[in-house]
């Protein structure tokens, strides 16, 4: 069973850097896509950006472009997400997704598996 376990969130302030992993195990990702989505309390879960497991593609909201960098490790079945440029307003629960397959979708029903979240909280 495909499992994803999130670690890097903390407190930072605006301006700030953050690097987020998702270690992925119990699985063969070769065919995976990963993604990162985000919650902020009261508000819906947003993508952020995802990758194809072979590193080749990646997307990005809108909003993160410029700011936010997703890779990916295949040999320590890793996949980061660089952030930097903090904002306030980048406050949320980050959480990596799983999905069998190359489409990437920015809804986050299709995606299979996610881990338990991680806490990113940006002061002023």
């Amino acid at each position: 069973q495909v499992q994803l376990v999130e670690s890097g969130g903390g407190l930072v302030q605006a301006g700030d850097s953050l690097r987020l992993s998702c270690t992925a195990s119990g699985g063969t990702f070769s065919s995976y896509t990963i993604a990162w989505f985000r919650q902020a309390p009261g508000k819906e879960r947003e993508f952020v950006a995802a990758i194809n497991w072979s590193g080749t593609r990646t997307y990005y909201a809108d909003s993160m472009k410029g700011r936010f960098t997703i890779s990916v490790d295949n040999a320590k079945n890793t996949v980061a997400l660089q952030m930097n440029s903090l904002k306030v307003e980048d406050t949320a629960v980050y959480y990596c997704a799983a999905r069998s397959g190359t489409a990437v979708f920015r809804a986050p029903e299709p995606y299979e598996c996610w881990g338990q979240g991680t806490q990113v909280a940006v002061s002023s």
